[in-house]
């Protein structure tokens, strides 16, 4: 049918917006002179193709983090959320916080993962920090959100990635606790599984959750995610943000269409 909606996701940049659908991506940025640039490519690795249900979340995060090299080729000038060096010193004083928590002998091992889980949120946390960037965060929920709907939507998304934060902490700390348990020379291969499966198990909850958004339990996962998203990760753009997110989002919707015929 020609008015079926593509289903779509998006990230933030702090120039612009990466919008990206089943087969195609594209990217608008705007230029410190105001120039508006767009590219967009088909994708080279498809998630689609995985359907084992405990892959199919780490086959579309491998999905989305291989487009960004795609998008650096074709988009130079497209600035990373994590490029600030701020944010590199934070990811690494994280992972130090986060192995002396781990160490730690007066806290339960479901107790370690919790809060290393939290800590290990203060990268993302700082470069949402950026107003440019939790403002074009505003403008691709607005761009996609308005899209799916067919009407003016606002600057917070059901779908957006914060609401795994509830999930995904809480699959990690008991993955890592089980882990913990195994003996000391598999602990690691045992915590890499761990990893795996809460990213598995958290995408597959991810989903239950927007097919299922009045229940109690869908309310209450996604409750941190929304909170971050609401008072940190997003902010109301400006006219000219929003169109460089529209043009991303049309760019895509172009190239999909396309893929479709």
């Amino acid at each position: 049918m020609a008015d079926e909606k593509i289903r779509l996701g998006g990230m933030a940049l702090p120039n612009g917006v990466l919008v990206h659908g089943p087969r195609s991506w594209a990217c608008a940025i705007r230029h410190p002179d105001g120039r508006l640039e767009v590219v967009a490519e088909r994708k080279r690795f498809l998630a689609s193709q995985v359907t084992a249900p405990l892959l199919r979340g780490p086959a579309r995060l491998l999905e989305s983090l291989a487009v960004i090299p795609q998008v650096k080729r074709r988009l130079p000038a497209a600035k990373l959320p994590f490029e600030r060096p701020g944010v590199l010193a934070a990811a690494a004083g994280s992972a130090v916080f986060v192995k002396v928590v781990r160490d730690s002998t007066r806290l339960t091992p479901a107790a370690q993962e919790l809060l290393g889980g939290l800590i290990s949120l203060a990268p993302a946390t700082l470069a949402l920090r950026s107003s440019d960037l939790a403002a074009y965060h505003g403008a691709e929920h607005i761009a996609i959100g308005s899209y799916e709907h067919g009407e003016r939507r606002e600057k917070e998304h059901e779908r957006c990635g914060s609401h795994l934060i509830g999930p995904i902490l809480a699959t990690t700390a008991v993955g890592n606790a089980l882990a913990a348990r195994v003996p000391e020379r598999w602990r690691n291969p045992a915590r890499a599984a761990a990893q795996l499966g809460a990213l598995g198990a958290s995408t597959e909850i991810f989903g239950w959750m927007t097919r299922n958004p009045e229940s109690r339990l869908s309310r209450a996962l996604a409750k941190p995610g929304h909170e971050l998203q609401h008072r940190l990760a997003t902010a109301d753009p400006t006219p000219e943000q929003l169109e460089v997110a529209e043009a991303a989002l049309a760019a895509c919707l172009e190239l999909e269409r396309g893929a479709r015929d």
